[in-house]
């Protein structure tokens, strides 16, 4: 039978016998309150077991008559060293921070998850590469359906609100950049600028962001969804590898649809520029091909078909790697669809500076 907790005073030195657990305590708190001998050490060497109650007593205790603890097995040990650690002063309320303490905070704190996120991105990018070669390397495990049904989902089935977007934006260009030319009686050269605009920058700028809207957040729904409902850890279990099932027909559809919808954009943009350089500026559309060729140069395209995979890769691994963060509710699904699009068009963008710095030096400007 546990004996109650009790204790006793030789000398300097104050013993502690039975069970110090909360059921077998009694009135232990209000004698060690009452005692008020010196004490340089505490024995525990007799008890039978301890808890986090009587661990706390004990710290308290030997705190109080500044004495040291002594005779407790290893997670006994560990047990009083949490309990010391725990001791710690608590505020009712948090000290409030000023304005600037708090911005710089956040700022830091934004700073950090960027950090962590590119990190992840650049990981999940490498285990996409490992699957790559490992369905390289044994061809039987390509999933050719998979591919050929992403194939729709991105590119076949885009191909209206893209065209609609890039009509209208050709619109826009021309008539913005006619009526500023028009008041140098330039504006002959809206040709120009709708030609170069279109081929090096915003054809392929705005698929990759039409893209990323989506069918980057479908991809994070999906595989978050995927998660959520534990069909990716079946998966697994099984044997099938998520990167090369889920993943990579993903990838590999949306780098290979990325340059076709990429021109498919950039002529829909040229065709909306030519029609309303026609109504507004009476240039034939036969002049305006022919300006079109000849101001051109064909590095422009050669641009726009370099860009066009690479914004097609990091949408898709962008979209994949927020997916396979889902964890615990169906809010993260929202939470990491939202995060998918706006990394990928955050990335797009600034790869897309690169690129324009990078081209530049190589002088196909």
């Amino acid at each position: 039978m546990t004996e109650m907790a009790a204790f006793s005073n030789d000398t300097d030195v104050v013993r502690f016998t039975g069970s110090l657990s909360l059921a077998n305590i009694g009135d232990l708190p209000e004698r060690l309150r009452a005692f008020d001998g010196t004490v340089s050490s505490v024995d525990l060497s007799e008890i039978e077991r301890i808890d986090t109650v009587g661990a706390w007593l004990v710290h308290r205790f030997a705190a109080e008559h500044d004495a040291e603890i002594t005779g407790l097995d290893a997670d006994g040990e560990h047990l009083l060293a949490q309990v010391a650690a725990a001791d710690q002063p608590v505020a009712m309320r948090p000290a409030t921070a000023g304005s600037f303490t708090r911005m710089v905070g956040e700022i830091g704190d934004a700073v950090v998850t960027t950090g962590h996120t590119l990190y992840g991105l650049l990981g999940f990018l490498g285990a996409t590469l490992i699957a790559f070669w490992h369905v390289v390397t044994h061809p039987k495990r390509f999933r050719f359906n998979a591919v050929v049904q992403r194939f729709e989902v991105v590119g076949v089935n885009a191909l209206a609100i893209v065209g609609l977007m890039s009509f209208l934006i050709g619109i826009v260009i021309a008539q913005q950049g006619a009526v500023q030319l028009q008041q140098f009686g330039a504006e002959f050269l809206t040709i120009n600028l709708v030609g170069r605009i279109t081929l090096r920058e915003l054809g392929v700028l705005m698929t990759a962001i039409m893209v990323a809207g989506r069918s980057g957040s479908a991809f994070a729904a999906q595989i978050g969804t995927m998660k959520l409902t534990e069909e990716v850890d079946a998966m697994r279990t099984i044997g099938v590898s998520p990167m090369e099932a889920l993943v990579l027909p993903r990838v590999l559809a949306t780098v290979i649809m990325m340059p076709l919808l990429g021109m498919y954009a950039s002529i829909v943009t040229i065709i909306g520029g030519g029609l309303l350089c026609w109504i507004t500026l009476g240039i034939p559309p036969v002049t305006f091909f022919q300006r079109l060729r000849e101001v051109v140069p064909i590095t422009d395209l050669y641009v726009g078909l370099v860009k066009a995979p690479v914004f097609g890769l990091i949408i898709a691994v962008a979209g994949c790697f927020q997916g396979m963060l889902v964890e615990s509710d169906a809010e993260q699904v929202g939470t990491r669809t939202t995060a998918a699009v706006v990394q990928a068009i955050f990335l797009v963008i600034v790869i897309d500076a690169f690129f324009a710095v990078f081209f530049t030096s190589i002088g196909w400007i």
